[in-house]
């Protein structure tokens, strides 16, 4: 497994999330990657306590890079500097797999995706570290960026994205988080049947939008009063993610924080997130840099 390595090129369409919000297309075909594998096998290292790692990474677009050079994936959008590989050279993995896939949600992790196998599949019983990054595509991420947007270019003022989703004093996005709970801790007992010995970290999600909930409408059309709300539902979206991870026996990945101040509205250099698809990475996705950051606060899980 793994794919040759090939030299960057932009990404499919359908891994552009903020190109196609901010160009105002349908959000059917975001993040829809048909999934694949990937894995490498260097030589075999010790780590830990003297025994070898057999790492297998899963999850969604923001686990896989899209549009992070090199691509060694482009179905998929999976790069060869993901916080996945990061990790795995870190701890000179005794073998590493890697099934991250653009579009996946919970149910590729059982189901496959498109012409792929299940992600789970990717397990052995002598698997001893798992990262799991997913939840996003469930809450439908890329159609809430894109209303956002949409409802921002209509109505600059205001908090016109959150009221569409808080109709007669409802929390659509509340109740999908919700939903999407039990879907997480179904999929973390699955990982613990198949690979009994595995360590399993559950990644969340990186700041998108500024953290102290201020606007940066020539950046991100998003309204004004939008920032604030969409900020404090993908924190809602974390901590469901840190709550399944303490339900059981799994260590939780705060990529959050580490991530504040380097949000998609900072200037290129700064930004870990990009606010449109470039040469860095896909829109609304991780760079190089914020994949490194996701690694480094992986790793240093492992070390406490």
């Amino acid at each position: 497994m793994p794919p040759p390595s090939r030299r960057s090129t932009p990404a499919p369409a359908r891994h552009r999330p903020a190109a196609a919000a901010l160009a105002l297309v349908s959000t059917t075909a975001l993040l829809a990657g048909t999934a694949a594998t990937a894995s490498a096998t260097p030589p075999s290292a010790e780590a830990g306590h003297g025994a070898p790692v057999h790492y297998v990474a899963l999850g969604d677009s923001f686990s896989s890079g899209p549009g992070v050079p090199e691509q060694t994936d482009e179905a998929c959008g999976r790069s060869s500097r993901n916080y996945p590989a990061l990790v795995a050279t870190s701890l000179t993995a005794a073998s590493f797999t890697d099934v991250t896939c653009a579009g996946a949600d919970t149910r590729h992790l059982t189901a496959p995706q498109g012409a792929a196998a299940p992600q789970l599949d990717a397990l052995r019983p002598d698997t001893t570290l798992v990262t799991l990054g997913i939840g996003g595509n469930d809450l439908d991420l890329p159609g809430i960026l894109t209303r956002c947007v949409l409802l921002g270019k209509l109505a600059p003022l205001g908090a016109p994205c959150k009221r569409s989703y808080t109709l007669l004093g409802s929390d659509e996005i509340g109740a999908r988080i919700a939903a999407t709970a039990p879907k997480v801790a179904a999929v973390l007992a699955e990982i613990h049947g198949r690979s009994p010995k595995a360590r399993v970290l559950v990644v969340g999600y990186p700041a998108i939008v500024p953290d102290d909930g201020t606007s940066c409408r020539a950046t991100v059309p998003f309204a004004e009063g939008d920032f604030a709300w969409f900020r404090d539902k993908h924190k809602q979206l974390n901590s469901m993610l840190a709550q399944q991870a303490g339900a059981g026996r799994d260590t939780y990945v705060d990529a959050y924080a580490p991530s504040v101040g380097h949000d998609a509205c900072k200037p290129r250099g700064v930004r870990w997130i990009e606010p449109e698809q470039t040469a860095e990475a896909a829109g609304f996705h991780p760079n190089a840099a914020g994949h490194r950051s996701t690694a480094d606060a992986a790793l240093a899980t492992l070390t406490r």
